[in-house]
């Protein structure tokens, strides 16, 4: 009997594509890029005043439309760690990277690259390289994670 071909990067590939949609309506409707950390950025110092609402909006879409999908999906398990601590570090190092990147991986990955942007192009390979050398330190090299 064959084995079934693993399916599993068909969600992967279902979320990036509707990302991929969310920045193109956010951008045709917006007329601005969708970056998710600056988004929310934008909110916590003040610099979005004048986009509060649309900001929330887009902010309680992206918290609830997985709790409205979730009707329509199996349970499954991650390779997440479940030490929280590692978790909140890690949600804290996302943040403040973004920060320093002026940009995340909607912003820069999936807006800026679909418009050429160099800046775009190099943020994220930048994170991306970051991303492997930080799994190798933390995973091969100290074993936390």
């Amino acid at each position: 009997m064959l084995n079934a071909i693993p399916t599993d990067w068909i969600w992967g590939l279902v979320g990036g594509l509707m990302i991929g949609l969310g920045g193109a309506v956010y951008l045709l409707a917006n007329g601005r890029v969708m970056g998710a950390s600056g988004i929310l950025g934008g909110l916590v110092d003040g610099t979005g005043r004048d986009t509060a609402a649309e900001r929330l909006v887009f902010l309680a879409g992206v918290f609830l439309l997985p709790i409205a999908l979730k009707p329509l999906y199996r349970p499954f398990s991650t390779d997440a760690t479940e030490n929280v601590a590692v978790l909140v570090a890690a949600g804290l190092l996302v943040g403040i990277g973004t920060r320093f990147a002026n940009g995340c991986t909607s912003g820069h990955g999936v807006c800026g690259i679909s418009r050429l942007s160099l800046r775009g192009i190099i943020a994220t390979v930048l994170y991306i390289v970051a991303g492997g050398l930080t799994i190798v330190v933390f995973r091969h090299l100290l074993g936390v994670i």
